[in-house]
């Protein structure tokens, strides 16, 4: 009986032993592999029900405590999610599917989301892994070169400077031909700057952004009615997400200098020049100096940019916290962008995941310098002989050497330009705006009906500008008799915009006749709310010059836009899709008559792949076949009133003097009643394909887009308004192009990956009507782009029909038996012997018809190693810099000694205002640029006893650019090259910490 009783007691043991061996954590380890036995690192692992949490490193190996029982769950991103049971045993060797066509991938879309496979769009969505890399100071720059027809040219190499932005060419001559951008649901405005900042989007900080989603064609944007005539740029932040808390730390610091300088004389080429043609005068104005002024008025510049983010799960609320610092300085001496940066996301679930609440916040505040950009213009054509700073009379002018006349009542030279070093070290143009982004969304699913969602979204931008002007009352560039000169100006502005949208979503699967519906009906309400605040202006000492007082003290320009939309998606067998979308816009800028537009769009896909007949097929793993029709509107770029006839208060330098007094007046403004919305009609058909197991992916478009009702700023006939120019309805143009973008996996084993990605557009931009009465042939078209040097009123571009946007209308330049050309001689395109505007002939233009892309990305073990690069072909420049300064009189035609273009040396011209008209001056500036090249070590876990994980990166931005191009650079966005702020080569080095 005992030993029974023994036995019994020791089996109990035993059992209990078991169970709380069960219980108990445990270190588990283990590794994950694809079905190649390729590791894959940054696989995301957490133990369900509970907040532990890790991440494989990069030999795809990971360490987690879980109990026996309990079940991991392995995620990442191109991977189908696995669930795996924890046994008794340590070890765990984890092989994850490739989810080749990523078919069941969410991406974002207008007013939701959509599963990859179910799109009829051209929509591409670039993650966080495929950003660019480095020094990245706004967010377009993290997609540069990464998408099939979008353009992303950077406007200059200042701190923070933004970009020109184009998707599928401009869709507009007088409007904005800017993307729409939506930053987790709130549209941003679509036009005019923050006062105080050089770019609106350089408040985002680009470590907080997830993805980008493009919406190209009208079906994929047309959901956005009135603003997505240029496609839509979609920015998804960082969310928070359920777990244990994770700390994520980057810091990237870099130098940028320089590549390239303006090609000016050297001292003794100047010298010599004029000791040989100048006057004795001017010879005796010559310096004893050697000065490089753009030497002088350079630096090598210093960036530190540091990121600490905080995510996890609090009492069942998932969380993140992000805090950013980016200190700048800027190439052009005295620039400097200092940005801190918050931002807050919540995203609880209530009623069992029926009620989701997303909670966005995002504030940033800006400190800044502006150097002085005429500096530039003035370096390049200073007098290399005289010195930086005076030696006669040095207390004088800050002490920089300026140009002097004892006759002149401030003792310097009227009109001569004033030292380069000097414009920007005595000129303090200072700045503190901030900006806020943010909203709260609430997403039900009906208890009673699951299938019905409901969406309220509630958001906000608001945005304050601020700055200060200064000049000392002794600088020469705001020196006045007397020395009660200078600047002491105030700025402010101040934004607020609001947004309120509600829709209904009902979705649902019929499998009886294999169906799916989506149906969604929404509204939205947009205001946007501007207060301008407007002060008189001060001399350095704070007294009010006379006669600057505003006429009123604030203007507060709004505007509102009202909409209804509706979408329609439809799929049958997986295999036929349908998308319709409807959009009903309102907006107070047009007349109660022409106030609202409606724009529709349908687009049909084919899914090939699942048919039988290629079910099986072992090389063909994606095919599918879309086409899309749709209609998109614009009312960026006009004025909030302009349909009113109205009467506005004159400044009061236009007062009226009625014996010794002076009295403001009010004046009509122009005005046009009948103006309505600008309208882009857009088709398009692509193949999306992949191959061989989707190692090699990709698509092609097809697209045209018609724009008509251009709104045009076109001239009144005397007598017809109170204005010279209108913005009209008038004219109509068309883009049509090809889109390629291929992927492919070239190498993939266990230890070596290589990526190889690249992309390809054409786009052919044509005027096709410009006059009320269509192809009116007695109207030439009018003039745009602006050349400096000359008289006034001589623009190189000319808008006419069956041309490109910014065509070249210029002199065609005859050239000698040498090849030299002869100054002032073009051929006479009509014969009559005489040369005037009828021989101006249409040319070449700046805008591009080929822009290409192209990443690397090749990992081995631990090290990684990738490059971005870009091209851009059939696109021209007007170098204004060899037709304004290329010239003698440039030297020897003015008060005092100016600089000249080493173009001189070649020509010899001695200047006039009719060369500047001549298509000698026009390059061509295709190029082929590596815009990043980037290595990275992944160190692991480099603590013991610890699961933080360290990545150590260096990269190196502008690397080198192919071209023929003369000039500085060929990336010109105006066409025009004049004085650019040169885009430095960046060096960075940076670390990403993980714990």
């Amino acid at each position: 009986m005992r030993k029974k009783l023994l036995y019994y007691v020791l089996i109990v043991i035993s059992i209990l032993t078991h169970v709380n061996a069960i219980a108990q954590d445990r270190m588990i380890t283990g590794r994950v592999v694809d079905s190649a036995e390729s590791t894959i690192p940054g696989v995301s692992i957490t133990v369900k029900n509970k907040k532990t949490a890790a991440i494989t490193d990069a030999k795809g190996e990971f360490k987690i405590k879980a109990a026996t029982g309990d079940v991991l769950v392995f995620s990442s991103i191109g991977y189908t999610k696995l669930e795996m049971p924890v046994s008794t045993a340590t070890t765990m060797n984890i092989v994850m599917a490739v989810n080749n066509t990523a078919l069941d991938e969410v991406v974002v879309v207008g007013y939701g989301t959509s599963r990859k496979k179910d799109l009829t769009g051209a929509v591409t969505t670039i993650t966080a892994k495929d950003f660019q890399t480095g020094a990245i100071t706004t967010p377009e720059q993290l997609i540069a070169g990464k998408v099939p027809g979008v353009s992303i040219i950077s406007n200059s190499g200042q701190p923070g400077a933004g970009s020109t932005i184009r998707i599928r060419g401009g869709s507009s001559l007088s409007a904005s031909n800017n993307p729409l951008f939506v930053i987790d649901g709130v549209p941003l405005e679509g036009e005019g700057g923050i006062a105080g900042a050089s770019n609106p989007l350089s408040f985002i900080n680009p470590n907080d952004i997830e993805t980008f989603t493009v919406l190209k064609d009208a079906s994929a944007s047309a959901i956005y009615g009135t603003r997505a005539s240029n496609g839509v740029i979609i920015i998804t932040t960082k969310k928070g997400k359920s777990g244990a808390m994770r700390v994520n730390f980057s810091s990237t610091n870099s130098t940028s200098s320089i590549t390239k300088q303006v090609g000016v004389l050297s001292a003794d080429e100047f010298r010599a020049i004029v000791n040989e043609k100048g006057t004795a005068a001017q010879k005796m104005m010559l310096g004893k100096a050697n000065t490089n002024w753009q030497d002088v008025i350079y630096q090598t510049a210093f960036m530190t940019d540091n990121n600490l983010s905080v995510g996890g799960e609090v009492a069942k609320l998932p969380y993140r916290i992000s805090l950013g610092f980016q200190n700048q300085t800027g190439v052009l001496k005295t620039d400097k962008l200092q940005r801190t940066s918050l931002a807050i996301a919540l995203n609880p679930t209530f009623f069992e995941n029926h009620l989701k609440v997303d909670i966005s916040l995002k504030g940033s505040m800006q400190k800044a310098r502006f150097a002085s950009l005429g500096a530039i213009g003035a370096a390049i054509s200073f007098d290399p002989t005289q010195p930086v700073y005076a030696t006669e009379n040095p207390q004088r002018f800050g002490g920089y050497f300026e140009w002097l006349d004892r006759a002149s009542a401030t003792g310097l030279v009227n009109l001569a330009g004033r030292n380069p070093l000097g414009q920007l070290e005595q000129r303090f143009d200072e700045s503190t705006p901030q900006r806020s982004i943010g909203n709260i969304q609430f997403d039900y699913k009906f208890h009673f009906l699951p299938e019905l969602r409901a969406n309220l979204n509630i958001g906000y931008d608001v945005s304050k500008g601020a700055g200060t002007v200064y000049v000392s009352d002794s600088a020469a560039i705001g020196y006045v008799a007397g020395g009660v000169g200078g600047t002491n100006n105030t700025y402010k502005q101040t934004k607020q915009n609001t947004l309120l949208e509600f829709y209904l979503n009902y979705a649902k699967e019929l499998k009886d006749i294999k169906s799916k519906f989506d149906v969604m009906a929404g509204y939205s309400f947009n205001n946007y709310k501007t207060t301008n605040y407007n002060y008189a202006s001060y001399n350095a000492a704070g007294t009010k010059y006379p006669n600057t007082d505003p006429a009123f003290p604030f203007d507060k320009p709004e505007n509102t836009l009202i909409s209804f939309f509706g979408r329609a998606n439809y799929s049958l067998n997986d295999r036929y899709f349908l998308t319709a979308t409807l959009r009903r816009d309102g907006s107070s800028r047009f007349a109660p008559a022409n106030r609202w537009g409606l724009f529709p769009s349908i687009a049909l896909a084919w899914n090939i792949k699942d048919e039988t007949f290629l079910a099986k097929s072992k090389v063909i793993s994606a095919l599918k076949l879309r086409t899309s029709y749709g209609v998109t509107g614009q009312q960026d770029g006009i004025g909030n009133y302009d349909y009113y006839s109205y009467f506005a208060l004159s400044s009061a330098n236009a007062s009226y003097q009625f014996g010794d007094t002076f009295y403001q007046g009010y004046r009509p403004g122009g005005f046009y009643s009948n103006r309505k919305w600008e309208e882009t009609a857009s088709k398009n058909i692509a193949l999306d394909y992949g191959f061989f197991d989707n190692r090699v992916k990709g698509s092609i478009d097809f697209y045209v887009k018609n724009t008509k009702d251009l709104l045009n700023n076109i001239p009144q006939p005397a007598g017809a308004n109170f204005t010279a120019f209108i913005v009209a309805n008038v004219g109509s143009m068309e883009n049509k192009g090809v889109e390629f973008n291929i992927g492919t996996q070239i190498i993939r084993t266990n230890n070596l990956t290589w990526n190889l990605d690249f992309n390809a557009t054409y786009n052919k931009n044509t005027i096709t009507n410009l006059t009320v009465i269509p192809q009116d042939k007695n109207y030439p078209g009018f003039p745009s782009g602006g050349i400096a040097g000359g008289i006034g009123g001589q623009f190189a571009f000319i808008n006419s029909v069956g041309f490109s946007r910014n065509t070249f209308n210029l002199y065609k330049q005859v050239y000698n038996e040498a090849g030299k050309p002869v100054e002032g001689v073009f051929v006479d395109q009509n014969g009559d012997g005489i040369i005037n505007q009828d021989d101006l002939y249409k040319g070449k233009s700046s805008i591009p018809k080929v822009f290409l892309g192209l990443s690397s990305s090749v990992n081995y073990k631990k090290w990684n190693l990738g490059f971005v690069m870009r091209a851009s072909f059939d696109n021209y420049v007007y170098n204004n810099n060899f037709s304004q300064s290329g010239v003698l009189s440039q030297i020897t035609g003015n008060s005092v000694l100016y600089n000249a273009s080493t173009n001189y040396l070649e020509t010899q011209f001695k200047g006039s205002s009719q060369q500047l008209l001549s298509d000698y001056y026009i390059q061509n500036a295709s190029f082929v640029r590596m815009d990043n090249a980037n290595l990275s070590y992944d160190l692991g876990k480099f603590l013991k006893n610890s699961n933080a994980n360290l990545r150590i990166n260096a990269s190196v931005q502008n690397v080198f650019v192919i071209t023929k191009y003369k000039g500085l650079d060929p990336e010109v966005v105006s066409g025009i090259d004049n004085n650019l702020y040169p885009r430095p080569r960046t060096i960075a080095l940076g670390l990403n910490l993980d714990f």
